[in-house]
């Protein structure tokens, strides 16, 4: 059967190297350290030999078929398919280049990531690295080259791409001395070469001033369902890609509960549609009173599509990523210092610490935040306080409903709820 794209990409590498066929004498050859090279196998005088073609995936399924094609007509003039001594000398010398490596490396992986992760992984490596250290030889590189390469990176003010490609070349460069081809990983010296990233603290209102953003949240005269995601997205403070990609069927009305999976379905041309919760794990978002009325608000607008929240022109693809701090901005907020989508969450979580009313494990189960406690996050359920986070959601939901005329501090109302049961 002829080769796909999806079967070579499946090609897992085991301890003895071995052939995937095509047709018509073109095959790949899977090696032990996931390196797949193309061949073609032909006759000429009567002795059997092979044509290296290049590898996969810099030389795609369809280019190879056409080498392939053009190398099948040469015995018919009475030319031999191969190459010069010299070129053949550099095809074998390209087994040993840095991109050659880097491109095996990064076939080995492919399991552990996505398909968006690893498209960007790779087209990190065409853009900054290949162009400078591609065609070396994997053993002549040094630390100074690979710290020429980060530093150039650096320079252009990308520090958080600077980071990922130190992070990449030093994986290389494992690879490359698990595969024997170097002794001493010289990535391993790149410390201090990229400029150390400040954390910066996406804005958030302080809690006074809540009154304030209800009645401009309620004044708000644009698209209605825009409005509706913004009041959501404030009773359920949950991350943006987690929720203008929501899907109807995430949802249990009846138990109030939204389940967030750690994975959603692709959305042809959608940027990173396929993000779910962000500690890649199922998320459970219980409802209160009031998300359960706007979701029912909602859906009778959108009740034609698996998105919640669909996008302004068709119902087949979500919102856009930037509609919920466009309208921020258009209610009168500046989104780079005031407050974002993203400070939502700070707000409820500054909320429901001040209450004192809940321990900071349920608070921070419920933000979703990552355990840093590798052994710990091991045995951490999505279901973990899930009583007392039903409770928290519809305080946090109740707390808002009292606010919107004038402000009350979340531990008075705490006290004050708590009085009143």
């Amino acid at each position: 059967m002829a080769l796909t794209d999806s079967k070579i990409r499946a090609a897992k590498n085991f301890i003895k190297s071995y052939k995937i066929t095509d047709a018509h004498g073109l095959y790949l050859l899977v090696s032990t350290s996931g390196s797949r090279l193309w061949y073609f196998r032909y006759s000429f005088g009567g002795k059997e030999s092979r044509l290296a073609l290049g590898a996969y995936p810099q030389v795609t399924l369809a280019e190879a078929r056409e080498k392939r094609d053009a190398a099948r007509k040469l015995p018919a003039s009475g030319i031999p398919p191969s190459l010069p001594r010299e070129s053949e000398k550099t095809a074998v010398d390209e087994i040993r280049t840095f991109e050659h490596i880097a491109t095996a490396w990064h076939t080995s992986s492919l399991r552990l990531w996505s398909e968006s992760h690893a498209v960007k992984i790779l087209t990190c490596l065409k853009r900054y690295a290949f162009p400078n250290i591609g065609e070396m030889d994997i053993a002549e590189i040094e630390t100074r080259h690979l710290a020429q390469l980060v530093k150039a990176i650096d320079d252009k003010g990308v520090h958080d791409v600077a980071g990922r490609m130190r992070q990449y070349l030093t994986k290389i460069m494992r690879h490359a001395v698990q595969q024997g081809l170097i002794k001493y990983n010289p990535a391993f010296d790149l410390g201090g070469v990229v400029t150390p990233i400040v954390a910066q603290h996406l804005p958030a209102l302080p809690l006074k001033r809540l009154p304030e953003l209800l009645r401009n949240l309620y004044n708000y005269k644009g698209r209605m369902l825009t409005r509706l995601a913004l009041e959501l997205n404030l009773h359920v403070f949950l991350r943006s890609s987690e929720l203008r990609l929501a899907r109807w069927d995430e949802f249990n009305l009846q138990a109030r509960i939204w389940t967030v999976p750690a994975q959603r379905e692709a959305v042809e041309g959608v940027r990173f549609s396929e993000r779910g919760a962000k500690m890649k794990d199922e998320h459970l978002v219980p409802l209160s009173r009031q998300a359960v009325a706007l979701l029912k608000q909602i859906k009778g607008i959108t009740r034609e599509s698996a998105f919640v929240f669909p996008g302004a022109y068709t119902l087949e693809k979500p919102m856009s990523e930037n509609t919920i701090n466009k309208a921020l901005r258009v209610i009168g907020y500046d989104t780079k210092i005031e407050v974002c989508g993203h400070g939502f969450r700070t707000m409820a979580c500054s909320a429901l610490n001040e209450s004192g009313r809940w321990s900071k494990d349920a608070i921070e189960r419920q933000m979703s935040h990552k355990e840093r406690n590798g052994v710990r996050a091991a045995y951490v359920h999505k279901a973990e306080h899930l009583e007392a986070r039903m409770e928290m959601m519809q305080w946090w939901s109740d707390y808002l409903d009292v606010n919107r005329e004038s402000y009350v501090a979340p531990y008075i109302y705490a006290r004050q709820h708590k009085a009143a049961k």
